[in-house]
């Protein structure tokens, strides 16, 4: 077991760690199957065609033997013909069974010898390999021929070391055609494989240079083999959700710097007041204490904001709690500190309306809106809340100029200012998170172009 363990690791060690490799080295293994079963194919036909070739020649000079013996007469007769000692070159003369005539350097005892007697023993044609005494291969065809009252016998030998040596020669010459042939495949594999690729290479290169900076650019389907397009279709949806999170990294970032800018710059300020001069305790105690509800409202818009992120990314459509939003909006405005020429009223038909949010949501997404009323409020703000059709309304309604017309259909998206030099501080982040904030419960959060004089925005909620 430990030692096929070990065999096991050595063979993973030794496999090609690219792609490129491993289809190379599956092509020219297939290709290696392949040629040594057509090289074994091919010897054993062409070792059976010089086989037969020797037996048509040893046929043939029987035949040549067979026109010089006479089987008319009782008995067997060789007649004596020109050219004779050629004929009589590796050739037996048998009557019945009986040695005739046989090659002079014969002896009578020798292999080949023997082997034609066994072969003129048949009754039918019939050939055989045998050695000679030099442990040459010697091939031996015996011809029967018939006469009216005798048979003889002619056997032809012929040496094939000729024929086997033209053999050795196709199998080692495919053998080296077969190695030049693996080495073609392998190095033309490698380049294929390579080439095929290349556009592989572009497409990963490509979508990590694209999804480190989120950018727009897609692979699309058009002009590409099939497998390509769909590996572009699933780069492509790759590269959409990576720009999703970063976008919506960015918008909590943003978010984050847009609702923490508040309390941070009440704790700057109060840092300044308590430094500008020696302070009693008293004093020193109320600076602690905005201090501290500064920084409380920094660590719940963060909790509130990031727990939002992560609810709205599992289930969007979640409601997160129930709350009462007439004291909700009543803290509000307390804490927001209205200017002092500035009145405001909350308003609402009834003493309890819940709507299906958390506190600190609904606080978060009421206060940017409050915040740019009182910003460019003349006069006087009202809050007025009710039940509208199995959700809850929350007008917020100023006396300020209003939206500009131009500018309404950028009014929601992050990042946009109405005026930029207007002398307010904001990022342009305030409404966009609203909404965001509300859609995120089922909420909505619009503004009304009829409204005049001044602006009215609504937010509705789901109620509980």
């Amino acid at each position: 077991m430990n030692r096929a363990a070990r065999l096991l690791r050595v063979v993973r060690r030794l496999a090609p760690r690219t792609l490129r490799g491993r289809l190379s080295l599956v092509a020219l293994t297939t290709a290696a199957l392949l040629m040594t079963i057509l090289t074994v194919v091919f010897n054993a036909v062409m070792d059976r065609h010089l086989q037969h070739q020797a037996d048509d020649e040893l046929r043939n000079r029987a035949a040549a033997v067979a026109t010089t013996i006479d089987t008319t007469g009782p008995r067997v007769r060789v007649l004596e013909t020109a050219n004779d000692g050629l004929l009589d070159a590796n050739v037996w003369i048998y009557a019945g069974t009986r040695l005739l005539e046989q090659p002079p350097s014969g002896p009578g005892d020798s292999p080949l010898t023997r082997a034609a007697d066994q072969l003129a023993r048949q009754p039918q044609p019939s050939c055989a390999t045998t050695q000679a005494q030099s442990h040459q291969p010697v091939r031996l065809c015996s011809q029967p021929i018939p006469g009216r009252h005798a048979t003889a016998t002619v056997v032809t030998a012929l040496d094939v070391a000729p024929y086997r040596s033209s053999a050795d020669t196709l199998l080692l010459g495919s053998l080296v055609l077969d190695a030049v042939m693996l080495g073609c495949t392998y190095v033309l594999t490698r380049l294929s494989v390579g080439r095929a690729l290349r556009p592989v290479r572009t497409m990963t290169d490509q979508a990590t240079q694209w999804s480190a900076v989120g950018s727009y650019e897609r692979f699309g389907t058009d002009e590409h083999p099939a497998e390509l397009a769909r590996l572009g279709a699933t780069l492509d949806a790759l590269l959409d959700r990576i720009r999703t999170v970063l976008r919506h990294e960015q918008q909590l970032t943003g978010e984050l710097s847009h609702e923490l800018r508040t309390p941070l710059a009440r704790i700057i300020m109060e840092l300044d007041w308590w430094r500008a001069r020696p302070r009693t305790d008293a004093e020193t105690h109320a600076s602690h204490q905005v201090i501290a509800d500064a920084a409380q409202s920094m660590r719940t818009i963060c909790d509130t904001l990031l727990k939002e992120a992560r609810e709205n990314a599992l289930n969007p459509h979640t409601a997160p709690g129930t709350t009462d939003v007439v004291p909700v909006m009543h803290r509000l405005m307390r804490r927001l500190d209205p200017p002092s020429q500035v009145t405001t009223a909350v308003e609402t038909e009834a003493p309890v309306l819940q709507a299906a949010v958390t506190p600190a949501l609904l606080e978060r997404l009421l206060h940017p809106v409050l915040t740019n009323a009182l910003r460019y409020a003349r006069s006087r703000v009202t809050v007025s809340a009710r039940r509208v059709s199995g959700t809850l309304r929350i007008d917020v309604v100023d006396d300020g100029p209003g939206v500009p017309e131009v500018f309404v259909g950028e009014l929601f998206q992050p990042g946009r200012r109405a005026d930029p030099g207007d002398g307010h501080d904001g990022a342009g982040l305030g409404l966009p998170l609203a909404r965001r904030l509300a859609r995120a419960v089922g909420g909505e959060v619009t503004y009304d172009l009829g409204h005049a004089p001044g602006a009215r925005f609504t937010v509705s909620l789901p109620t509980a």
